[in-house]
């Protein structure tokens, strides 16, 4: 009968107790993998929502550039209208100077203000 104590005893001391403590690699390696993915996804979205927003208000500035120049057009022609005859070499002058600060305004383009300035020193 001591034999089989002696036996039960080498065999407790053999049992990991350490090991049932910790996670093992494939549990650690596998909650990496999770917790990386769901960082990924939610880095992922929060980059389409800025994305978007910053497009949604780049559209908003455009449309309201649109508008001021829209008006800013408007209110030139306008003033343009000389009241007084004056030569028509100071009128062509007048014209052009009118032109040039259209585009410098940016409201309009190099090919527009050509085309303009051809037509106005054409007539």
């Amino acid at each position: 009968m001591t034999r089989i104590h002696e036996k039960d005893t080498t065999t407790m001391l053999r049992r990991p107790i350490a090991r049932a403590a910790r996670p093992g690699l494939l549990r650690t390696a596998a909650t990496t993998a999770v917790v990386a993915g769901t960082a990924t996804a939610v880095s992922g979205r929060v980059a389409r929502r800025q994305a978007s927003a910053n497009q949604a208000a780049e559209a908003q500035a455009y449309e309201q550039q649109q508008q001021m120049a829209a008006q800013q057009a408007a209110a030139q022609p306008a003033a343009a209208v000389p009241s007084t005859a004056a030569a028509p070499e100071s009128d062509t002058i007048t014209q052009l100077k009118e032109l040039a600060a259209l585009k410098e305004q940016g409201v309009l383009t190099e090919e527009e203000f050509a085309a303009q300035k051809a037509k106005v020193l054409g007539s």
